[in-house]
């Protein structure tokens, strides 16, 4: 979609700006020279290379047919119906249940789910899930999440940086930076603007791929049951590594690090409620146009049938 690339070109301008600013101050011309051609460098990584960075962030290991064959062969299933190539699987060692895409194209994009989600939702929810990844993918979503995790990473990375050198005296102005207030500003106002563009992103991109995911599973009842199933356990278990990187939050399908998401300026994603109801809103749009829905609820069957409960999990 056009659309995807202008909206990843002009986060890119931006987030670049916030990043040579922060350059000017720490070290004034001469920083903002070395902070531009570092975040040049950054950006062609981003574009090529962030879902590798994403993936070994959060610990995910590949799996296939032969390790995970009901898990993988989900995944098969729904990227024919959504009529994409066959993205890479991953599987992340978490008891917090989730999942996000990643990949700049369909053609490289990877679905990723935590074992504590593939132990804790039914094939249908498991479905539903999927579905929504592989909706990210196929509206190209994934390269400006991907970009944005990565750059909005650096950023706060940098921040912590000027928070430090402020602490202890690292910024004066004879050599050249903006002194003291200026690292002061940059290291809180460059994060909270990044966060901001991520959460513009974020919010609209996740109501687009609920649909779409719901159609491609075809039951918009399974992904909202999901949904709910995912908030609750996200409030329960901590998740450590997206702790660790909150500026890669907003990739997940539920917000990992409070799973309280309100509709406001301030949340990478939209309140989980709103969702549902979005969700149960189509349903009935479907039902009310004669579409029969498999199951007729969150208790029917998923598209792949041979997930079963207990045991080692679904993936294998």
């Amino acid at each position: 979609m056009p659309m995807n690339y202008v909206k990843t070109a002009m986060l890119l301008a931006f987030l670049t700006a916030i990043f040579v600013a922060m350059g000017a101050a720490i070290g004034g011309q001469t920083g903002m020279v070395i902070a531009f051609v570092v975040a040049l460098a950054m950006n062609l990584f981003s574009l090529w290379n962030s879902d590798t960075m994403v993936l070994k962030t959060f610990g995910a290991r590949e799996v296939d047919e032969r390790s995970a064959p009901e898990y993988y062969g989900m995944v098969r299933d729904l990227a024919r119906r959504a009529e994409l190539p066959m993205p890479r699987v991953y599987i992340m060692d978490n008891p917090q249940p989730n999942a996000f895409a990643t990949g700049r194209s369909p053609a490289r994009s990877a679905v990723a789910a935590t074992t504590g989600l593939l132990d804790a939702l039914p094939p249908e929810e498991l479905a539903g899930v999927i579905a929504h990844e592989l909706a990210h993918i196929k509206n190209r979503d994934t390269l400006t999440m991907t970009v944005a995790a990565s750059i909005g990473g650096a950023i706060s990375m940098l921040a912590q940086y000027l928070q430090f050198g402020a602490l202890f005296g690292g910024h004066n102005n004879d050599r050249g930076g903006i002194g003291m207030i200026g690292a002061i500003l940059a290291m809180l106002i460059a994060p909270f603007a990044a966060m901001l563009v991520q959460m513009a992103i974020s919010r609209s991109r996740e109501y687009q791929a609920d649909r779409m995911g719901a159609l491609i599973c075809g039951n918009p009842l399974w992904l909202s049951a999901s949904l709910a199933r995912i908030e609750k356990g996200v409030q329960r278990i901590e998740n450590e590594d997206a702790e660790h990187a909150p500026a890669m939050a907003h990739m997940f399908i539920i917000n990992p690090l409070n799973g309280q998401g309100m509709d406001n300026l301030f949340s990478t994603h939209p309140n989980t409620q709103n969702r549902i109801a979005a969700l149960e809103k189509l349903a009935q749009e479907l039902e009310r146009n004669g579409v029969s829905l498999p199951g007729g609820s969150s208790s029917g069957r998923a598209p792949s049938q041979t997930v079963t409960r207990g045991g080692r999990g679904p993936w294998g």
